[in-house]
C-alpha cells in the first residue's frame, strides 16, 4: 500500500511498487489528463507535479514517491473551479489544436512560473522541453508570458 496526496486528496494505492505513476493515475484513479506519449520521459505528455516539480510520470515508480504530493492537470484549477492563470492564458491565446500534449505543457509551465515568475524566452526554451506535433509553440510562448503577467498582477 502506498499513500499519496493526489490533487489535494489523500489516496492509498494498493499494487506493485514498480508500477509507473502514469498508469496508477490513469487506470487506478481515473485521471486521464496525463497522457502516454513516448514512455521514456522525452515528450512531456505525461508530466505531473510531484512535490511541486514537473516530472514525467511514465518513468516514476509508485513505490518511489510514497508520501508525495502529486498534482495532475485536473488539479490545477482552484477549489472554487476558477482556472489557474496558466489555464486561462492557454484559453486566451487559443493554444490547443489537437490538445493531446497540452496537459503536460500546462504542468511544465505551472512549475516554471513557480520557480521563475517572469521567464525570458531563453528560460522558457530551457524549461519547457515538451513536444507539440501540431506546432503551437509560438502560442505556447505567448500564453506563458500572459500567465506570468497575470500572476504578477496577483
Amino acid at each position: 500500500m502506498v499513500s499519496l496526496t493526489v490533487n489535494g486528496s489523500p489516496v492509498d494505492i494498493s499494487g506493485k511498487d514498480d508500477k509507473p505513476l502514469l498508469w496508477v493515475l490513469r487506470e487506478d484513479l481515473g485521471l486521464l489528463g496525463p497522457k502516454y506519449g513516448c514512455g521514456v520521459a522525452q515528450c512531456g505528455a505525461c508530466r505531473v507535479l510531484i512535490d511541486g516539480e514537473s516530472t514525467p510520470s511514465c518513468t516514476v515508480a509508485l513505490g518511489a514517491i510514497a508520501g508525495a504530493s502529486v498534482v495532475t492537470v485536473e488539479g490545477l484549477a482552484r477549489a472554487d473551479g476558477t482556472l489557474s492563470v496558466v489555464q486561462q492564458a492557454w484559453l486566451d491565446e487559443q493554444v490547443p489544436q489537437c490538445g493531446f500534449c497540452q496537459p503536460g505543457f500546462l504542468i511544465a509551465t505551472t512549475a516554471l512560473l513557480a520557480h521563475t515568475p517572469r521567464p525570458t524566452d531563453a528560460e522558457i526554451d530551457e524549461a519547457i522541453t515538451n513536444i507539440c506535433r501540431c506546432g503551437t509553440h509560438p502560442r505556447i510562448r505567448r500564453a506563458i508570458h500572459r500567465a506570468a503577467a497575470a500572476q504578477a498582477q496577483g
